[in-house]
C-alpha cells in the first residue's frame, strides 16, 4: 500500500497551519500510542471546545489531505493522546471485503440465523458534507451528550478511514484491527452517504445523508449494524433487530456505535 503524505508535522513549525491553507486555534500534535511515540503525528486537536460550524470551518483542509473529525474526552475524560491508539495493528481497509466480514461476524453472533446480505443502497440528493455538518453543529450544541467537543484533524485517503488511519482501538474488543471496520465504513459511504463526524475512546459517530426510509430496509440495515457492532443491540435500549430498526436506524440523519 502506498503511504500518503501526511501534513501534519509541519503544524509543529506552523502550528496555524497557513502552509497548508489553513488557520487553526491553538491545539496539539498527538503521536502517542500504546507502544511509544509514533515516527510521525496521528492527528492533531484543538485545546478548546468547538464552536457549531468548526466541523464544516475545516472541510477545506481536505485539500491539503487531512479530514475534519470531532473528538470527545467521554465520561471517562480520555483525549486522544490517551485512547491506547495503535497504528501498528492496523491493516489498510482497501484489502478487506465488506460483505465477508459482516458475515463472519454476524455467523459467529447469529448461530440459528442465515446472513442476509447487504442492504441495498439508498438513492438520495442529499449533500453528505452538509448532512455532515448538520451532524457536527448538533453535536457541539449546548446541551449535546458531545458538548465540549473539540475539532480535530486526520490525515486520511477518505472519511471512512479515519479510525484506521489513527489506529483507533475502541472496538478493539469485538475486532482488533479497526481496518476491517473501515472497510464496512467505506461501503456504508458509497451506499448510505456516511462520514466519519466524532470519536471518543469508545465510541464513533457516523451522520447519513442517505439513510433507509422503510422499516424493511431499515431492518436490513439493522442486521448491518449488529455484525458491526453487536453491543449495540445486545447492551442498547432496543433488544431486538426489528425495535433497533425502527428507533436508530429508519430515517435517522446520524448512527452512534460503542463498544464496551
Amino acid at each position: 500500500m502506498a503511504t500518503l503524505p501526511n501534513p501534519l508535522p509541519a503544524l509543529a513549525t506552523d502550528p496555524s497551519g497557513r502552509s497548508v491553507g489553513l488557520q487553526l486555534p491553538p491545539g496539539k500534535l498527538v503521536d502517542t500510542t500504546i507502544d511509544g511515540t509514533w515516527h510521525e503525528p496521528l492527528l492533531w486537536y484543538a485545546d478548546e471546545p468547538a464552536a457549531p460550524r468548526a466541523w464544516a470551518d475545516l472541510l477545506p483542509a481536505r485539500r491539503a489531505g487531512l479530514h475534519p473529525l470531532l473528538v470527545h474526552g467521554g465520561h471517562r475524560k480520555e483525549w486522544p493522546e490517551e485512547w491506547d491508539l495503535s497504528p501498528e495493528s492496523v491493516t489498510y481497509p482497501g484489502d478487506h471485503d465488506t460483505e465477508e466480514i459482516l458475515a463472519e461476524s454476524w455467523e459467529r453472533l447469529s448461530e440459528d440465523e442465515e446472513w442476509p446480505g447487504l442492504a441495498a443502497p439508498q438513492e438520495s440528493s442529499a449533500d453528505p458534507d452538509k448532512e455532515a455538518a448538520e451532524v457536527a453543529s448538533i453535536l457541539t450544541d449546548e446541551g449535546s451528550w458531545m458538548q465540549g467537543a473539540r475539532v480535530a484533524l486526520v490525515p486520511a485517503r477518505r472519511s471512512a478511514d479515519i479510525p484506521a488511519a489513527i489506529g483507533w482501538s475502541g472496538p478493539v474488543n469485538h475486532e482488533d484491527d479497526v481496518a476491517r471496520l473501515c472497510a464496512v465504513l467505506r461501503s456504508w459511504e458509497d451506499r448510505f452517504g456516511i462520514r466519519v463526524v466524532a470519536l471518543t475512546f469508545d465510541q464513533l459517530v457516523v451522520s447519513v445523508a442517505a439513510p433507509p426510509t422503510t422499516q424493511e430496509e431499515a431492518e436490513a440495515v439493522a442486521a448491518e449494524h449488529f455484525a458491526f457492532c453487536p453491543d449495540n443491540i445486545h447492551q442498547g435500549r432496543h433488544t431486538t433487530l426489528p425495535a433497533y430498526a425502527t428507533h436508530q436506524v429508519l430515517n435517522q440523519p446520524a448512527w452512534t456505535f460503542w463498544w464496551d
